[in-house]
């Protein structure tokens, strides 16, 4: 689209540069997700003066300080991907940004013996450069996913759920070892009298820096090879080349139709995401303070609960992708696919309403973890439901020369549920009595529970319009070639998911 396709051949049926984003996207996720997995844990933990140990937050602190990181995470996309279209270029902004990110991840690891007075300055600044380059990241590498394909190649969506797979292995790898790290690394120290196991949650954060690196050396190695000159000029300039004039034409009856659906669509995404990101939020607190984790003698450590998810969709998402081809002309289109991952969402809160209801009011009962398994599996299969399509959708729908910048767009709805997320996450309490803390986490879920629900039964009702809307990039006149595609994501989802099984 935004430049000659390279030439590099292909592997299951797809460019080969699909699998060099691939990896590239699996390394950064990586870096990500270990280091939200550990980000609240790492506020709300007690303080160390021997090195180690966190920065003694409350619980409603540091939910809120996340839910305003994880919301600027996707607020800077919308910058990064103008500076993308129309000065840098999709390539150079990843390099700029994942450079950044890296600096970020190890501004946060530095020990605390080494800046002794000042830790909390630097936690703030080392959050800052790794929001600023996860802006310059973000929407670009998603937006040359799309760039590979020619206008209505079928395969386009079974590059995004290949892609979508590989965010996911990197999610899942992120838990383990981001755990490993901080435990492996830990000591053990007498605070106020008594001896205690203190993480080193630097190390952790150090982890994570170290996957953003690798993640430059592979885009750096490899990118000219099989991209080819995807990504070099800025889309708005290629825009202009190819139709030959200087002149920035106006947006079209049938964009600005399609620019509405990416707007409608994205306000339901707000409420999918503002509920599934109390993953590493709430939940997380949930986790590590209320749950039974302990199998035998051994305890399950917490950060490995957020890997449930991306192992999840490694496993289902071959399946969810052969479901729909077996549902042939019934496959739903894609806002019933987005209402259907409102009513999972809502469905995976039930269970957490089940974990606070089976402790009784009684902090010190635990639950039972298998309540979180089940939560995070219908967390899940929503998603699947909702996020690759949506990613797909804007590359479908955005016009050329704003295709980064609707991707940014894309994510800010995404940077607004996040916020939103902290703030609800953060009604659990200011540190307070465990008992009104449960009670109020039991309000939060059914909250959240009842407003996927309604949700999606509006979205359902609207669905018809919205495809109307999209002029043919999804509709009867398109169900051959959809039959195609989604054999087709079966086949690679199962090539990709069956070594990691």
């Amino acid at each position: 689209m935004s430049a000659s396709k390279p030439d590099a051949g292909t592997f299951l049926g797809h460019p080969k540069g699909l699998f060099l984003l691939f990896t590239t996207e699996l390394w950064e996720r990586f870096s990500y997700y270990a280091m939200r997995a550990i980000l609240v844990l790492y506020l709300v933990d007690r303080v160390s003066t021997e090195g180690g140990g966190g920065l003694g937050w409350t619980q409603a602190d540091a939910l809120s300080l996340y839910g305003t990181f994880t919301g600027l995470v996707y607020l800077t996309p919308l910058i990064g991907g103008w500076l993308a279209d129309n000065v840098l270029g999709q390539r150079k902004a990843i390099m700029i940004g994942g450079a950044m990110m890296a600096i970020g991840q190890f501004l946060l690891g530095t020990p605390h013996t080494w800046i002794p007075g000042m830790e909390t300055q630097v936690f703030y600044l080392g959050l800052g450069v790794l929001i600023l380059g996860n802006g310059l990241f973000k929407p670009n590498i998603s937006t040359m996913v799309g760039d590979l394909y020619h206008e209505g190649d079928h395969r386009r969506d079974g590059a995004f759920t290949i892609f979508y797979m590989g965010i996911n292995v990197g999610a899942a790898l992120s838990g383990f070892l981001v755990a490993w790290a901080y435990k492996a690394f830990g000591s053990t120290q007498v605070i106020d009298g008594a001896e205690v196991f203190v993480n080193d949650w630097q190390a952790g954060f150090i982890l994570a820096g170290i996957g953003m690196v690798i993640s430059l050396i592979i885009q750096a190695v490899w990118a000219q090879r099989l991209l080819g000159d995807i990504g070099n000029v800025p889309a708005a300039k290629q825009d202009l080349a190819n139709k030959k004039s200087a002149k920035k034409e106006p947006l079209t009856a049938k964009e600005r139709d399609r620019i509405k659906v990416i707007m409608v669509m994205g306000l339901f995404t707000i409420i999918f995401w503002a509920g599934f990101e109390q993953a590493g939020g709430l939940m997380n607190l949930f986790t590590n303070e209320f749950t039974d984790r302990t199998i035998g003698t051994w305890e399950v450590p917490t950060t490995w609960f957020q890997s449930l998810n991306a192992i999840f969709i490694v496993v289902f998402a071959p399946v969810i992708a052969s479901l729909w081809v077996r549902m042939g002309d019934k496959e739903p289109n894609s806002p019933v696919k987005f209402a259907m991952g409102l009513f999972l969402l809502a469905v995976g809160f039930v269970f957490m309403i089940g974990a606070v209801v089976e402790m009784g009011g009684d902090p010190t009962a635990k639950s039972s973890m298998w309540w979180l398994v089940g939560a995070y599996f219908f967390h899940t299969m929503g998603e699947l439901c909702l996020s690759p399509i949506g990613l797909s959708m804007v590359t479908k729908l955005a016009p050329l020369r704003i295709a980064s910048l609707m991707m940014g767009a894309w994510f800010l709805f995404i940077a607004a549920a996040n916020k939103i997320a902290g703030i609800v996450g953060s009604f659990i309490g200011h540190s307070g009595e465990k008992e009104e803390q449960l009670a109020n986490a039991l309000s939060i879920f059914g909250g959240i529970a009842i407003t996927a629900a309604i949700s999606g039964v509006i979205l359902y009702f609207m669905a018809d319009k919205l495809v109307d809307w999209m002029h043919g990039a999804e509709g009867p006149q398109q169900k051959s070639e959809d039959k195609a595609l989604e054999e087709e994501v079966a086949v690679t989802a199962d090539h990709e998911a069956m070594p990691r099984s």
